[in-house]
């Protein structure tokens, strides 16, 4: 199937974030205001092309007069008439495409609030599918803390027992302190990070997310973990889990497929809809005939009104109305469309321009991120490595303790920078 016709469904593959993203479309406020435009600007085409129509209407009157003029021939003082009828109430004939290109105009604008509704949604999914990464990521960050910050705390146990007995100087345990005390600091970092991502999510989804749906560490356990060589596994192990939640994108597409964009049809109907603003602007220079016409039935008295005694009655009323002098207003409005029109064609461009660009960075992210993962990757294991031999040194008083907080320290940046990294494939 081709990327441009790819379902949301079959390219997001985590069910949880599926059903997220779900619960996004149906309680999402920007998306419901979007929805709402769109009947609205339908609402509104559907008045313009009704005015191509002439309006066909029934009228009745009843009126009362004194005195009566005709009281002095012997007629009743007051004077009663009754009237009922059908006609066409004012319908302009649009020799010169005014109302059409209104209705033109209104067509266009309605398409492009469609499309604009169609963007708005791809650009929602993306900001959840993101949130929700961001979250995935800041929970293995605030798991990776955690379990750092219990090796630390063991290692400083360590240092104590030394210190105590006069293997390690009192300012070898400051400084596994202070690696202790970082450590602690980057996981109240991390779940502050966490609850902001959530907060961030709920927003989206219009809704609090339920908690089964909320992305976990890959290794809850992890944070008990006695020693490096179970954080080694634990990352090794989350990075494929954590961000293969989307089917690939396949390569070699045609550029035209940027065509097919929302955003971009959108500003194409925006543009058509300019267009036929300046045809309306310039159908404002010449004449306009307008028809109204009226048949029924008139009668002194109700009864008689639809019986014999009642007198037909019609009426045929053209209109032409030609601006002479209007100082300046309707070439002012036609100016004013060219204005449009003008600001139309930009925005068309620029959208097509924004597309482009951001296909371009995605390409050239593609093609240098995933040796930067491969280098990352190999960086973390060889911290790995090193820690776990600086702390086997160090337990057999081979190697000294500046080596092996420095091993530490190194390890979780290294782990930290994958996590990272892996967040932007």
């Amino acid at each position: 199937i081709a990327a441009a016709d790819m379902p949301w469904q079959d390219f997001v593959q985590d069910a949880r974030l599926r059903e997220i993203v779900e619960l996004t479309l149906q309680n999402n406020r920007d998306l419901r205001i979007a929805v709402k435009n769109i009947e609205l600007a339908q609402a509104q085409y559907r008045i313009n092309r009704a005015d191509l129509a002439p309006t066909l209407g029934a009228n009745a009157s009843g009126s009362r007069t004194s005195p009566n003029p005709a009281a002095a021939a012997g007629g009743p003082s007051v004077a009663t008439s009754y009237a009922a009828g059908f006609g066409i109430n004012s319908w302009e004939i649009d020799l010169f495409g005014r109302i059409r290109s209104m209705s033109n105009s209104a067509s266009a604008k309605y398409l492009a609030t469609e499309e604009a509704r169609k963007a708005a949604q791809i650009s929602l999914i993306g900001a959840v599918a993101s949130t929700w990464l961001s979250l995935q990521a800041n929970t293995e960050l605030l798991a990776l803390a955690q379990r750092t910050q219990h090796t630390r705390q063991q290692t400083l146990a360590l240092i104590k027992q030394r210190q105590e007995v006069g293997v390690a100087s009192a300012l070898d345990l400051q400084q596994a302190e202070s690696l202790a005390a970082s450590a602690k600091v980057a996981a109240s970092q991390q779940q502050r990070l966490r609850a902001q991502d959530i907060n961030a999510l709920t927003l989206l989804v219009g809704q609090t997310v339920p908690e089964q749906l909320l992305p976990t560490a890959a290794n809850p356990n992890a944070a008990s973990a006695a020693s490096a060589a179970t954080a080694t596994s634990t990352t090794d192990a989350a990075a494929p889990d954590i961000f293969s939640r989307f089917a690939p994108v396949a390569v070699g597409l045609p550029s035209d497929v940027l065509l097919r964009r929302p955003d971009i049809r959108a500003a194409e109907q925006q543009l058509i809809a300019a267009n036929a603003n300046i045809g309306a602007a310039r159908a404002a220079f010449f004449p306009r005939i307008a028809l109204t016409g009226m048949y029924g039935r008139a009668s002194s008295e109700l009864d008689d009104l639809f019986g014999g005694a009642a007198v037909r009655t019609w009426s045929f009323l053209p209109q032409i109305n030609l601006p002479i002098f209007d100082w300046g207003r309707n070439m002012a409005n036609l100016d004013a469309s060219h204005a449009g029109r003008d600001i139309a064609v930009a925005q068309y461009e620029k959208a097509i321009q924004s597309a482009f660009r951001e296909v371009a960075d995605a390409l050239a992210g593609k093609a240098t991120l995933s040796e930067q993962i491969a280098a990352q990757q190999a960086q973390t294991r060889a911290e790995q490595q090193r820690y776990q031999l600086a702390d086997l040194r160090y337990r057999n008083g081979i190697d000294s303790q500046l080596n092996l907080l420095d091993a530490q320290r190194a390890l979780f940046g290294s782990e930290q920078a994958l996590i990272q990294t892996r967040l932007m494939e």
